[in-house]
């Protein structure tokens, strides 16, 4: 869902009166408050929502909550609704709700995934989550990058050559 710049509010209606399952992929920043340095955790992706829900549980909601908009991409000449596959949002959450500090954000056009190894981890914070090994620009090693097609990607520090397993090329 679309959230234009209603974050916030969209998260105080989603987890009060909506109960609907809802992420919003966030890290921590330092801000300056009343002249002290705070760390805060703020959005990543901006006025980007993920909503798991049926289509008439959403659109229902939308009628008390109508800055909230769905996400659409063109597809064959005509704009659909974004869905994201329920694996690949799991280890997205998986990832993202770590808050890791060291965890880097890409836009889609940013990383080239043709290029990597489809790899699952195994043991640690990230178990059984699948991604693309990759070379990242302005990283010394090979990382796993977690993606949403057309929408963002994120890397995960370096991984013990045992922890993952290969599932093949991309």
């Amino acid at each position: 869902m679309n959230a234009y710049k209603s974050e916030y509010k969209a998260e105080e209606k989603l987890s009060g009166e909506g109960g609907l399952e809802y992420f919003i992929p966030k890290r921590y920043v330092k801000r300056k408050f009343q002249g002290k340095l705070k760390r805060v955790l703020v959005p990543v992706i901006p006025n980007l929502v993920f909503v798991h829900a049926r289509y008439d549980e959403i659109e229902e909601f939308k009628l008390s909550c109508p800055f909230l908009r769905y996400a659409t991409r063109r597809i064959d000449g005509e704009n659909k609704i974004m869905k994201v596959p329920d694996g690949q949002m799991n280890d997205f959450i998986k990832v993202a709700g770590s808050y890791a500090e060291d965890l880097v954000y890409y836009s889609p056009d940013e990383l080239d995934l043709k290029k990597g190894t489809r790899v699952r981890v195994h043991g640690g914070t990230f178990d059984g989550v699948e991604g693309t090994l990759l070379k990242v620009k302005g990283k010394r090693n090979k990382r796993v990058v977690i993606c949403i097609k057309d929408v963002t990607a994120i890397s995960v520090a370096e991984f013990e050559p045992e922890l993952l397993e290969i599932l093949g090329e991309e």
